[in-house]
């Protein structure tokens, strides 16, 4: 495949852009990655391109005759208020020259402490350098829409999983522990309610969104399976493993230790108000608008304990 062929251009190699590249190539479309290195891995029928797209030059000859860019990269935690600002204005810079759309796949971490279902109409209060990296993006994005520079839309999912997805709450330390047969370690409370997103329901949502004209200009929550607590998505893993169904919790003092010393430990510290409250994500905007049929959780995690099984170390 030549890179003027694709239609579609996901930046981001990681577990959300691989998910959007796998869900493109199964609706037949053409598939471009971008990657700063360019020797990622790619879905089959894809190919993976170098850029790094916080370059407005460099964002524009990776979109050359795209007409979506799907926004899925994220750095370390530690380096989002480094990065995030620049790759978010070079992708603007970028799309708005090819004539190209933009879906960002963002979270939830602008609207902070919550203590109601999250909505999308719920005001921006971040906690935190990573949470306020996050809601200026967002609002770049959203404003470059509002001035007519380029129609964008954002699709905001909750903590995910999935397969490559091993940064995550519920990701390497829960179902990758659980399916070497280990005990899960979790973060904050076990038994409060905490929506989890699968990824691939995350990949159909977004592309959900690039394909309805009537999305863009809005914050959108992507559809997830019904909002359990950590303890009972832990029952539901053990299910089909041979791991202990009684999560482990992980000591706050590790993490106060480990982040004098680790710059990612410290910015998950930030963001613990969502695991030791009630977190639920409400997607009934998304479910009125376009129908929503999220993966039950035993489906999910059957896919993602098979990912996590024959996965390369």
């Amino acid at each position: 495949m030549e890179r003027r062929d694709a239609r579609h251009v996901v930046i981001g190699t990681g577990p959300l852009g691989l998910a959007v590249g796998r869900e493109l190539r199964r609706r037949g479309e053409l598939v471009r990655l971008v990657s700063r290195s360019g020797r990622d891995e790619a879905p089959s029928g894809a190919v993976v391109i170098a850029a790094d797209v916080s370059d407005p030059a460099q964002a524009l000859r990776a979109f050359e005759g795209a007409h979506l860019v799907y926004h899925c990269a994220a750095p370390r935690y530690s380096q989002w208020p480094t990065l995030l600002p620049g790759m978010m204005r070079g992708t603007i810079e970028g799309a708005a020259a090819a004539g190209a759309r933009i879906v960002y796949g963002d979270n939830l971490y602008a609207y902070g402490r919550v203590t109601s279902p999250i909505t999308e109409d719920l005001p921006d209060r971040p906690v935190g350098p990573n949470g306020r990296t996050r809601a200026a993006v967002a609002e770049m994005l959203l404003k470059a829409h509002a001035e007519g520079k380029v129609q964008a839309v954002i699709g905001r999912g909750s903590d995910f999983f999935g397969a490559h997805a091993l940064v995550s709450t519920v990701g390497e330390r829960v179902i990758g522990r659980m399916a070497a047969g280990k005990p899960a370690l979790v973060l904050g409370d076990p038994d409060v309610p905490h929506t989890v997103t699968f990824i691939d329901d995350f990949a159909s949502a977004l592309v959900t969104l690039g394909s309805h004209d009537e999305a863009f200009g809005e914050v959108w929550h992507v559809p997830s399976a019904e909002t359990v607590s950590v303890r009972r998505f832990v029952e539901l893993i053990a299910e089909q493993t041979d791991a202990p169904a009684t999560p482990r919790r992980t000591p706050s003092w590790f993490l106060a230790v480990g982040g004098l010393f680790n710059p990612d430990v410290r910015a998950v510290r930030e963001i613990l108000y969502q695991s030791q409250n009630p977190w639920v994500v409400d997607h009934t905007k998304f479910e009125r608008a376009f129908g929503a049929t999220p993966t039950a959780h035993p489906q999910a995690i059957r896919a993602t304990l098979e990912w996590f099984r024959t996965r390369t170390p």
